[in-house]
């Protein structure tokens, strides 16, 4: 299985629900930094996983429909309790669409699964992966 990851950031705001989060129930700023990899089989004809620039441009235009928003307030996020694992969701979810539509160049139809892992400091990160 081939891999190729690309990376970028988000800071939010959002809260959390439950009481197992804490003082995190209240609106708190995140900085997240994001690694999209996605896997397929074999290379594209061009011996790559896909094109790593138009994956890191399609994680960037995502990423900066949430950067600098509380979450609470987004309509695709509304009622969710946004963790770390259910935002790496969303966006590994947002990248699959991103293939079906083309956005990622024809290569990317080979891709086979998608992982993101949204690390939220350098010892505590949480990742979600699915099949495309």
């Amino acid at each position: 299985m081939f891999a190729m990851t690309v990376r970028d950031h988000m800071m939010v705001a959002h809260s959390l629900r439950g009481e197992v989060f804490g003082p995190a129930q209240q609106l708190h700023g995140a900085t997240f930094v994001v690694d999209a990899t996605f896997r397929r089989e074999d290379l594209d004809p061009s011996g790559v996983v896909l094109d790593i620039g138009l994956a890191s441009e399609a994680l960037r235009s995502l990423l900066s429909g949430l950067t600098y928003r509380n979450l609470d307030d987004v309509a695709e996020l509304r009622g969710a309790n946004t963790t770390t694992e259910v935002l790496a969701r969303h966006v590994a979810d947002r990248l699959a669409e991103a293939i079906d539509r083309g956005d990622l160049g024809d290569g990317a139809r080979g891709v086979a699964s998608i992982a993101v892992t949204l690390h939220e400091s350098h010892v505590a990160w949480a990742s979600y992966e699915r099949d495309v």
